[in-house]
């Protein structure tokens, strides 16, 4: 059974928007080429992000702006197609990508590929039901950056019959406190639910403009909340079920809570009377078995007063969460960080003996725990990068995790299977690159092979001294420059150096010469 038909989030939008990013944070028109308002709501178009793809308009009707564009990917042969986004370190973010398709390439059905954040696959992305009932769709997902830019990446997978597409992608920094019971060094969230019990609409918030520079030093137009319902831009659907509804007479304080949920969370509560259980099924889907984060929010309803409290337990597919909890007019929360569901979810609130009112519950949270698919060595990340930057003409997938997911790689790069991956051959043998050989290729320590005859490389050759493992080095048919470096001749492992048709003086160094088991092809 697909994980998307679980994580997909459906979005009906006849007049709605969605709000802008926290500060910090991006808020992206996908294929768009001006920034769009709605109201004093302001989105930027994805250049200076993402270097691939195509753009395309939407020739639906009465389609908010959002939804008018898109930026899709024909290259059948690239592993993927990531956006690279600066952000700070170690920082913790929701990322919202945002799909609708219109049918921009005259099909009848969007086509279904993959969603990858920072080298784990997050989800797959399957919007065909939702486009048939005139929807949009979104995912979202929370992580902690493991560098200064952090890359959401789309994928094709054995299903994918078109071109992927994305229609908008946002990127919202959330404060240090917010879901802190986990490890996001390990795992990542990706969001299930998160419902406004009794409420009808979804909550929005203001919002105000800012400059910000890219990594590549373009000036963009970011945007940050004044006063919004939810600082963080989190989106709270309505849920409503058979259950009464009550609207609550105080306004709790947001920063009073781990997770600042907005006032306007607690506005509304799904309740019953005096002595009565509630059972809510919720979410209203069914989820596959693995551990998930719960955050519970609870307000007694009534004006304040001594007697504005009520004493009730929480349970959870029959299984204690809570018990005895008292709630008061200022609000309480109570949360799973680790928490094992399967199939349909009910929670049961029970009322404490001789309590004169019955439970109520404002909203909820929801979250699989997704563990993360290891990462690539940070000196190797960077070195990749800095080869793409250096090459004219690198394939076009050279964006993102280098090695992560293994089977999503960079084209031509060969990596570890470890925990911690680590580049162990490249292959662009007549890939028609040219450009120099940046010097942070000596950086690639674990490499083995390093395989680019074929191309029209120029400059000359760095010293590669501390590729300790190297094995074969092919560099035929280039046009490279200058002597060949005798720190060659100190790489113990060397058995194959392929230097013919370049332009270099010919000078062997004796320690090449004179090397044993050395294959050296080269042109005095």
């Amino acid at each position: 059974m697909s994980l998307s038909i679980f994580l997909l989030w459906l979005v009906c939008i006849p007049l709605s928007v969605h709000p802008l990013p926290a500060p910090r944070g991006f808020q992206l028109n996908c294929g768009a080429s001006e920034d769009i308002t709605h109201g004093n709501l302001k989105y930027i178009p994805d250049k200076g992000f993402i270097s691939v793809g195509n753009k395309s308009a939407i020739k639906t009707a009465d389609v908010l702006p959002l939804l008018s564009t898109l930026r899709f990917f024909p290259d059948t042969s690239a592993k993927k197609y990531c956006f690279v986004l600066p952000v700070i370190k170690g920082g913790k973010y929701l990322v919202r990508t945002t799909y609708y398709y219109g049918g921009y390439d005259g099909g009848k059905e969007p086509p279904v590929f993959e969603q990858i954040i920072q080298g784990t696959k997050w989800s797959t992305v399957n919007t065909t039901e939702d486009y048939a009932n005139g929807m949009s769709s979104y995912y979202e997902i929370i992580v902690a950056s493991l560098a200064k830019t952090l890359s959401v990446c789309l994928a094709r997978n054995v299903h994918t019959t078109s071109s992927p597409f994305i229609s908008a992608l946002e990127i919202e920094y959330l404060g240090n406190s917010v879901y802190n019971s986990t490890d996001f060094s390990k795992y990542a969230l990706v969001t299930v639910a998160r419902d406004n019990f009794g409420a009808d609409e979804e909550i929005i918030g203001k919002t105000s403009e800012n400059i910000l520079e890219t990594s590549d030093g373009e000036y963009v137009k970011t945007i940050e909340p004044s006063f919004p319902d939810d600082q963080f831009n989190r989106l709270w659907q309505p849920f409503i079920d058979q259950n009464p509804v009550v609207e609550c007479q105080n306004n709790v304080s947001s920063s009073e809570f781990w997770n600042f949920p907005p006032q306007r969370a607690f506005a509304s509560a799904i309740t019953t009377s005096r002595g009565k259980t509630i059972k809510i099924q919720w979410p209203p889907v069914s989820l596959p078995s693995t551990k998930y984060y719960i955050a519970l929010y609870f307000q007694d309803n009534r004006t304040p007063s001594p007697y504005s409290w009520r004493v009730f337990s929480v349970s959870i597919n029959g299984q204690n969460f809570y018990k005895d909890l008292n709630v008061t007019a200022n609000g309480v929360t109570v949360y799973g960080s680790e928490w094992p569901l399967s199939g349909q979810t009910e929670i049961t609130l029970t009322p404490g003996n001789n309590i004169p009112v019955g439970p109520v519950i404002n909203a909820g949270e929801i979250y699989q725990i997704l563990p993360l698919g290891g990462r690539t060595l940070t000196r190797d990340v960077m070195a990749m990068e800095n080869l793409a930057r250096w090459f004219v003409n690198p394939p076009s997938d050279w964006s993102g995790d280098p090695c992560l997911p293994p089977e999503n790689s960079w084209t031509g790069v060969k990596c570890s299977q470890d925990k911690l991956a680590r580049v162990v051959a490249l292959n662009l043998t007549s890939m028609g690159i040219s450009g120099s050989l940046h010097s942070s290729l000596a950086n690639l320590t674990a490499v083995a092979h390093i395989w680019l005859g074929g191309n029209k490389l120029s400059g000359s050759i760095p010293n590669l001294s501390t590729l300790k493992e190297l094995q074969t080095l092919h560099l035929e048919n280039n046009k490279l420059e200058g002597t060949i470096p005798q720190s060659l001749g100190q790489l113990g492992q060397l058995r194959e150096l392929f230097l013919q048709n370049n332009n270099l003086d010919g000078r062997v160094p004796d320690s090449l010469r004179n090397k044993k088991g050395l294959n050296i092809q080269y042109e005095l």
